[in-house]
């Protein structure tokens, strides 16, 4: 066999017609070629999705931006070599009309959820209410946004654990984002001091041990209150504000304060409140001795 016979028997068998649909064949040769399109089609989609982000990444525009436009991207590089395909293999687009209607009947009743998750997905990071970076506290969740996706949210948790929460849910239920506007946090720290303590020094104090700690911002002004006469104690309160964007920095901020306040009580011989009772006897018992 010669090698003109060989290819004419290979150019013969690539034509080999597999499928007919709408009066237009479909060869062996196109179903082969098909995936080395969609090869060369996702290689160029991540190519110039990985090249608008690094121009993007270089000019620091914000994070969130550059994950809509990937996504944005990806979606019309797919439909574009969907088309391209159909448009090689000669096959009109109106020929899967009934047919890709009905796939979405069938899809949208058995997907809801994936669907309303992937709408979801969509609105959350065109709206931005939660961006990539955000501090949130979803039921008795608290974690950082790490990566806004399509159906899920990926966020790593103060303990380091990474949860993927449903899109739907961010949307559907109370989220609170301590950084959507920015990243003011007020914190507040109670003490209860001793009955006959100088209150007004015990302010003083206090406003002192605040004022001290560098994370404790100057406007708004921290603000120490009397808050009551407790059973045991006076008891006072402060409040100041940070800039924080993880709740760690919260509980450092407070504790940073009582570490100073309980110095700053030492010094003064101001004795920290705690619960005492007082017991009264009455006159008429009697302690028996055992040994008798």
């Amino acid at each position: 066999m010669t090698i003109e016979q060989s290819i004419e028997q290979a150019k013969d068998l690539l034509s080999f017609t597999i499928i007919t649909i709408s009066e237009q064949p479909i060869t062996l040769g196109d179903i082969l070629f098909i995936p080395l399109l969609v090869f060369i089609g996702l290689l160029l989609t991540k190519w110039l999705t990985k090249l608008v982000s690094n121009r993007l990444t270089s000019n620091k525009t914000d994070p969130n931006v550059i994950h809509l436009i990937q996504r944005v991207l990806y979606v019309l590089s797919i439909t574009i070599i969907i088309i391209s395909i159909l448009d090689f293999m000669n096959v009109p687009i109106a020929a899967f009309a009934f047919l890709s209607g009905a796939i979405a009947i069938g899809f949208g009743f058995g997907a809801q959820n994936i669907i309303n998750n992937f709408i979801s997905g969509w609105i959350l990071m065109w709206e931005r209410p939660i961006r990539i970076g955000d501090f949130l506290e979803i039921e008795d969740t608290k974690g950082v946004v790490e990566e806004i996706n399509t159906r899920s949210t990926r966020i790593k948790r103060v303990d380091g654990v990474h949860l993927l929460i449903p899109n739907s849910k961010l949307l559907e239920n109370t989220v609170v984002n301590w950084t959507l506007v920015d990243q003011l946090v007020r914190c507040s720290v109670k003490v209860g001091v001793a009955y006959g303590s100088p209150a007004r020094k015990v302010a003083k104090l206090i406003m002192q041990a605040t004022t001290e700690q560098p994370e404790a911002l100057k406007d708004p002004k921290p603000l120490v209150t009397f808050d009551d006469f407790g059973d045991n104690a006076l008891m006072f309160e402060v409040t100041f504000w940070i800039s924080s964007r993880v709740e760690g920095g919260l509980r450092v901020a407070k504790s940073n304060v009582r570490f100073r306040l309980e110095e700053l009580f030492e010094q003064e011989n101001i004795v920290v409140a705690f619960p005492q009772r007082d017991i009264h006897i009455d006159g008429s018992l009697k302690l028996i001795n055992p040994a008798q």
